[in-house]
């Protein structure tokens, strides 16, 4: 199969990106893990952000910067900050049912989160896009796991390999747009769903591509664990006038930081670690009052009460979670990655929006200012060449993949050291190269990401935003940590 542009990921960046290479005359594939509704945007509780008006530019800037702790871009900032709210008013256009009024989050000054269907603003912008990529005239592959790419003989990416229902796809293409989230199942608990496996991160690595600043994974503070899975309580929930008490009933935050439960969420994700070392802590929204709490939150009150706990009622325990992968492929402000050919939007990316810690409901506009500009880049410098070489594959089975993620809890959770994280190194099971089964595959893909985030992790030798080393309390000179296929560790 040929066409302009492949599309590997089918979440906000990915569907956002496929109707704006279709506007502009390009033939498209789409390439969806699972179902197009499917993936992390579909579950995200929190809202979307964007300045409210021209004159909240600037202090939406100020607060993305400040949040990512000294490691943001700020050209991507102004990208973004300048873009972001024509892309929001884009899909309400097109039928996203956004609130009036917009809601204040973690980290913001303003009251400029805006949401749908209550607390289910990724599922309202996933219904709209995936229908409208239907009808877009998209060629749209469900089911479709990337292998690998594949590079011509100039050393440009010319597409992918896929496996749909057993049979194997080449799809060739002009442009490849990598757009298929992060690696939050490399940890044991987390809330992201089962197929965010690292899938775009490990190809891109393969495929000599730079990934940076791995390290920074971002622990959402509010996470109830149930059944051994992370059921989110959102950022919003805090912004309402939710209060965080500890195991004796006390409000704790104002000893950590001055913003109380509204401070950046590495802040918040530290304090509750800390608070639970002596015993269990909860959310509570009580005094809210249950019709406020039912109706600002329905789908949050539904999964808990399923869980047997209803946060209209009664203190919900509630601990930090990995939430979302802040590192990723380093791309420029074009969505270019450093192979040609081969661009990258969203969670998989490291557009330089984030920095160390990502600023609440930030990540939902970033796919779409920045997949938008993948597009317009990709559509200027399509390049047909011949496929004539492979990236290589690696596989682990599930009994190795469950000890690296135990190792990971242990070694790279939301305190670490240098010991620890060298311990862990050593402790590491390695994938091997050869071909196998998508879980396999997977497997292979977290596994060679476990041993690049701990690489990273050991490399940096400070504690910044979503990365605190006990060993090393200070901040340091900002920079970034960069891994390529074959580089010593430094």
């Amino acid at each position: 199969m040929k066409t302009d542009l492949l599309i590997i990921g089918g979440g906000i960046a990915g569907s956002y990106a496929a109707l704006k290479a279709r506007a502009a005359g390009l033939r498209v594939v789409l390439a969806c893990k699972s179902a197009l509704e499917g993936g992390s945007t579909r579950w995200a509780q929190g809202g979307i952000a964007a300045p409210l008006n021209d004159a909240d530019n600037a202090a939406h800037l100020h607060d993305t910067l400040a949040a990512g702790r000294g490691l943001c871009d700020p050209q991507a900032v102004r990208v973004f900050v300048d873009e972001a709210r024509a892309r929001l008013e884009e899909l309400y256009v097109w039928g996203v049912p956004f609130a009036h009024e917009g809601t204040l989050e973690g980290g913001h000054g303003q009251a400029r989160v805006r949401h749908a269907y209550g607390d289910a603003t990724g599922l309202a912008i996933s219904e709209v896009l995936s229908k409208r990529v239907r009808l877009s005239g998209t060629v749209v592959l469900e089911g479709a796991f990337a292998r690998r790419l594949m590079r011509s003989a100039s050393g440009r990416v010319c597409g992918a390999e896929l496996e749909s229902g057993g049979e194997l796809l080449d799809v060739e293409a002009g442009a490849t747009l990598l757009a298929s989230g992060g690696m939050g199942r490399l940890f044991g608990v987390t809330t992201a769903p089962p197929e965010v496996t690292g899938d775009g991160l490990a190809l891109a690595y393969r495929a000599g591509a730079e990934l940076r600043d791995l390290e920074f994974v971002q622990f959402h503070p509010t996470v109830f664990v149930h059944g051994g899975r992370g059921l989110l309580v959102s950022e919003a929930a805090r912004g309402e006038g939710g209060v965080l008490l500890n195991a004796a009933g006390e409000r704790f935050m104002e000893r950590y930081d001055p913003l109380l439960e509204l401070a950046p969420r590495d802040v918040v994700a530290r304090a509750i670690a800390s608070e639970s070392a002596r015993g269990q802590v909860f959310l509570d929204l009580r005094h809210l009052g249950a019709e406020f709490v039912s109706q600002r939150f329905p789908s949050i009150r539904r999964q808990l009460l399923e869980a047997g706990t209803d946060i209209a009622r009664q203190p919900v325990p509630v601990r930090p979670a990995v939430h979302y992968t802040i590192g990723g492929v380093t791309t420029d402000l074009w969505g270019r990655t450093t192979v040609p050919g081969l661009y990258a939007a969203g969670e998989v990316a490291s557009s330089g929006l984030h920095g160390a810690n990502r600023l609440a409901s930030n990540s939902l506009s970033e796919g779409l200012v920045f997949g938008a500009r993948a597009v317009r880049a990709a559509a200027d410098e399509l390049v047909c060449e011949p496929c004539a070489q492979r990236t290589p594959v690696e596989t682990l089975e599930a009994p190795a993949l469950a000890r690296v993620r135990e190792i990971l809890d242990r070694a790279a959770g939301i305190v670490r050291s240098g010991p620890a994280l060298e311990a862990a190194l050593s402790a590491l099971p390695r994938p091997r190269a050869a071909d196998g089964t998508q879980a396999a595959l997977e497997g292979g893909n977290l596994a060679l990401l476990a041993r690049l985030l701990l690489e990273s992790a050991l490399s940096r030798r400070e504690s910044r935003g979503a990365h605190w080393r006990e060993d090393h309390p200070e901040t340091g000179e900002a920079r970034h940590t960069v891994r390529r296929l074959e580089t010593a560790l430094r």
